[in-house]
């Protein structure tokens, strides 16, 4: 097998971003779903990698008075993102399993820094219900999964997390199924040239044309496409399991929709799986369709069909 049809896992069990604990169980669960069988549906060679760990602790102080676990949240983007980067190497789509969403501040850096390496542009794929584009001053909450995409834009204001190793371009990313933006938010969507589509405008006008113009730019350029996947995404009436429930969320046909686009399009390097609190979802649905979705994603129909699975 060529090292182009190589998958690997790499755990990484972030709790401290979130504001409801249970996210640091999301790689268990997804691996008790079965999703290395799912991703080996696609044709490839899945390898376990196990977890990360957080880099040594390190004192890390903020003017914020509302930040949560600054100190904790910064070791985990030093030691993922070191561990993402080497999980890079190793194969050609590394599928990253949170967690939740402060992971992004690691991988997604490290995945652009490997475009970068290979003379490739950088795209994002950012399927959620926030931006996350809060930085360390704005936030309100406190709780740092409301920042990566305001990290690895480039933003300033994030002093305690490590240099970024490859900065992306907010031209280059696109956001799909956004419906809960904060006030300094909406500021910086306005002003970051980032490609917006809100759940909204979704229900009304479907997903497949904002979807199918992003992936041909993606093709066009030639370029390396992660796809950071939070749960919350999905309406909270068919994925439970997360703790920031915020309803109107996209409908089962709609994620099936963009999966199998995902799928056929064979453009995905990277995928980021986050946000997942079985906690909230004891009979593991969520957790069973976050891994069915995850394998589409990577799952070209045409080769389905031609083998009979």
């Amino acid at each position: 097998m060529t090292h182009s049809a190589t998958c690997c896992l790499l755990g990484a069990p972030i709790g401290t971003g979130a504001g409801v604990p249970g996210c640091d169980t999301g790689p268990a669960a997804l691996r008790a779903a079965r999703l290395g069988a799912a991703l080996a549906r696609s044709g490839r060679l899945v390898t376990d990698l196990g977890d990360a760990a957080p880099a040594p602790l390190a004192a890390a102080h903020h003017a914020n008075p509302a930040i949560r676990n600054l100190a904790e949240t910064a070791a985990w983007i030093r030691g993922l993102g070191a561990a993402a980067r080497a999980a890079g190497e190793k194969a050609a789509l590394p599928v990253f399993l949170g967690g939740d969403h402060s992971l992004s501040a690691a991988t997604v850096p490290a995945m652009a820094a490997r475009a970068a390496a290979r003379g490739r542009p950088f795209f994002v794929l950012w399927l959620d219900a926030h931006p996350d584009l809060h930085t360390l001053g704005s936030t309100g909450s406190g709780n740092l999964h409301g920042t990566p995409a305001a990290y690895f834009t480039g933003e300033a204001d994030f002093a305690p997390f490590p240099p970024l190793p490859a900065r992306v371009r907010p031209e280059n990313i696109c956001m799909m199924g956004i419906r809960s933006v904060d006030g300094a938010e909406e500021a910086r969507l306005a002003a970051s040239g980032i490609g917006l589509h809100r759940m909204e405008a979704l229900h009304r006008d479907g997903v497949e044309a904002p979807l199918e113009a992003f992936l041909g730019r993606v093709a066009d350029a030639g370029g390396d496409l992660h796809v950071s996947f939070d749960i919350d995404f999905l309406d909270p009436a068919i994925a439970p399991a997360v703790g920031t429930t915020v309803p109107g969320g996209a409908t089962l046909l709609q994620a099936d929709a963009i999966a199998a686009m995902l799928g056929d399009s064979g453009l995905v390097t990277s995928l980021d799986l986050v946000e997942l609190n079985p906690t909230l979802d004891p009979f593991g649905r969520s957790a069973a369709l976050f891994a069915d979705l995850a394998g589409a994603m990577l799952r070209r129909r045409e080769t389905l069909s031609r083998t009979g699975s």
